[in-house]
């Protein structure tokens, strides 16, 4: 599978979420999507950076923007992590690793001195044209959201 990189339209995907939901990006054709992916649910920098979005999604949504989260959980951990944090946005079972490889955002990390595979975390915006406009990696948590939030309002808005 090829990578999307910026400029580049991002191809159709078909992804179940939370909610009993499949996602089809071209049915977010009028909307700029926030596509951020992130290691694992329910732990401690996936929680505060699902919280940042949470508490930031009614300035997304004013600005015609949705947010997803994606990661290799299942819709059951999604569901649970998704319930006790409050999100207001569907999270993205990635099992597959579609999403994950067309984004290139899986890579060998050090987890307590042992190599594993693992979602990079990373975060993508897709314009009303269905194009990747811009993507920030290895994410740190603390004012991310913020940032990205000021990209869509000073490109975007």
């Amino acid at each position: 599978m090829t990578t999307i990189t910026i400029g580049q339209t991002v191809p159709n995907f078909e992804i179940s979420a939370t909610g009993d939901k499949t996602v089809h990006l071209s049915d977010y054709k009028d909307k700029t999507v926030v596509l951020y992916f992130y290691p694992k649910d329910s732990t401690p920098g996936c929680t505060l950076e699902g919280q940042a979005f949470r508490d930031a999604n009614d300035d997304f949504t004013a600005l015609n923007t949705v947010i997803f989260g994606v990661s290799r959980d299942s819709l059951r951990s999604h569901e649970n992590f998704k319930n006790k944090q409050c999100f207001n946005f569907d999270l993205l079972s990635d099992a597959n690793e579609e999403l994950c490889g067309l984004f290139d955002v899986i890579k060998m990390k050090n987890m307590y001195g042992k190599e594993v595979r693992g979602i990079e975390r990373s975060t993508f915006i897709i314009d009303t044209k269905g194009e990747l406009i811009k993507e920030w990696r290895k994410v740190k948590v603390k004012d991310h959201v913020a940032e990205v939030l000021e990209f869509i309002k000073t490109h975007l808005a």
